[in-house]
């Protein structure tokens, strides 16, 4: 168990509890949620270490390594993915200034993702912890992710793009992975970084619901200000925010299903807060529900 004393990101001595959230998925157990009053980075602490916290992804709801559809909200899941994953494409290939480079995808799961950058051109590495995800990507798609381990084996300065799709807020190695992903990217390479956002309408409105919270698998809730302050002491820099959309609903509808403990799932409701959840980051994309950071060498 970790039980930090300062914090994670910025090490400073001013962190203070800020609500109690729920693990919905697996363990129904409550974890604390501190917050940082320097940085603005919220962690969740009393968290299993690296070697205990697989226990806590064994769920067939978990879709990023079961590639499950079943349930309403997985399904509308599936529906959407084909299109968020051309985007993610033209956004990387937008921002590498390429559409055949190299690329790393850290988390990579079932491999959806990797597939398509490989059917577009690109040479593709995905890198992959749990061992159903990494069976399932062989037989989707024919790709054989590596151990996480291998990130710190890679050559430097040999990727145009690596990617990070939700796959930060999980990772004990903090500001080790963020130095190595410095030294993997080539020097005109962009890096992009994934993360919920609490500082987004959703997240305000659900509160200890909000199920991008998803504690204790999420070590770190990010915002804008604690993203900017991570890279930066790793002398990378944020050239860009861009927002993912779809997730604002996703979250909400996941968000509801927790809050409404007795009732059905208020699937309007759901749908109004993610609406006016993107509304609000069209005027400001650091209110996103979850943020895309385009990261470069500083």
């Amino acid at each position: 168990m970790i039980n930090y004393t300062s914090c994670p990101v910025c090490d400073a001595g001013c962190i203070r509890e800020d609500l109690i959230a729920k693990d919905y998925t697996v363990s129904k157990k409550n974890f604390d949620v501190w917050a940082c009053d320097n940085c603005d980075l919220k962690y969740t602490d009393k968290v299993p270490n690296q070697s205990e916290i697989g226990k806590f992804y064994k769920s067939s709801d978990y879709i990023s390594h079961s590639d499950t559809k079943v349930g309403l909200i997985n399904k509308m899941y599936h529906k959407v993915r084909n299109h968020t994953l051309n985007t993610k494409r033209k956004l990387v290939e937008h921002f590498t200034n390429t559409n055949q480079g190299v690329i790393l995808d850290i988390g990579c799961g079932t491999g959806a993702f990797l597939n398509n950058m490989q059917q577009a051109g690109w040479q593709i590495t995905g890198l992959e912890p749990d061992a159903n995800a990494i069976k399932t990507a062989k037989s989707l798609y024919k790709i054989a992710p590596k151990s996480p381990e291998e990130l710190f084996l890679l050559p430097a300065n040999s990727f145009d793009a690596i990617t990070m799709w939700h796959v930060l807020e999980h990772v004990h190695q903090l500001h080790e992975y963020i130095e190595q992903l410095k030294n993997l990217i080539k020097p005109k390479g962009a890096i992009f970084i994934a993360v919920p956002n609490y500082q987004s309408l959703d997240a305000e409105f659900y509160g200890a619901h909000w199920a991008a919270y998803d504690v204790p698998r999420h070590l770190y809730h990010f915002s804008p200000k604690s993203m900017e302050k991570l890279v930066s002491l790793h002398g990378l820099k944020i050239k860009a925010h861009k927002p993912m959309w779809f997730d604002s609903f996703y979250v909400s509808m996941l968000s509801e299903k927790y809050k409404s403990k007795k009732s059905k799932n208020n699937f309007l409701r759901a749908f109004t807060i993610g609406l006016f959840s993107n509304l609000s980051a069209l005027f400001n994309t650091k209110k996103s529900s979850s943020i895309i950071y385009i990261i470069e060498k500083a």
